[in-house]
């Protein structure tokens, strides 16, 4: 395995922008909270040391993964928020469940930011195992939250780039 006993979450400070300018929504589904809760909480923390405020994060709880690309939609809709990173944790089971839900989940999430151009980065683990699941919430391969983290504040960064850009060329 090509991510074996390798930590895939450090973070690199000095090629992330601040996120002091931003605000950031988190989605996180309350279904496998083992998992999701390190990993809100990882996102969290990152967000805050890079530059963003305490109260420009806020944490919104869902029942479960499905759930998340409404949710982000929703936060999106309240004209708050400059990216929102959904969170979720889906386990293979003995169904095809499993795979339903993750390509709807990702699906979901990729049209929630493409119709409202609003970043929403994609933070739902769909693992095989409980156990790896556990090893990229927290454990021997990182802290995928925090990924997320830097992918939120670089998005909303180039997104905020860009529209002074075009605002630029109106003057």
């Amino acid at each position: 395995m090509a991510t074996e006993g390798k930590n895939l979450s450090q973070l690199d400070k000095r090629s992330t922008p601040s996120a002091a300018p931003f605000r950031f929504g988190i989605v996180s589904a309350e279904w496998n909270a083992e998992i999701t809760d390190p990993l809100t909480q990882g996102a969290g923390e990152t967000l805050i040391e890079l530059g963003a405020r305490r109260y420009h994060v806020d944490v919104k709880k869902v029942p479960g993964s499905f759930e998340l690309p409404i949710a982000a939609k929703l936060l999106i809709e309240s004209g708050q928020y400059d990216a929102v990173i959904a969170i979720g944790s889906v386990i293979q089971g003995e169904t095809r469940h499993f795979e339903f839900v993750c390509q709807a989940v990702a699906q979901g999430v990729k049209d929630v930011s493409l119709q409202t151009g609003v970043p929403v980065i994609f933070c739902v683990l769909t693992d095989d195992t409980l156990e790896q699941a556990k090893a990229r919430s927290g454990g021997k391969h990182g802290n995928k939250g925090v990924e997320a983290a830097v992918a939120a504040v670089k998005m909303a960064y180039m997104k905020s780039q860009l529209s002074k850009s075009f605002s630029d060329e109106d003057e």
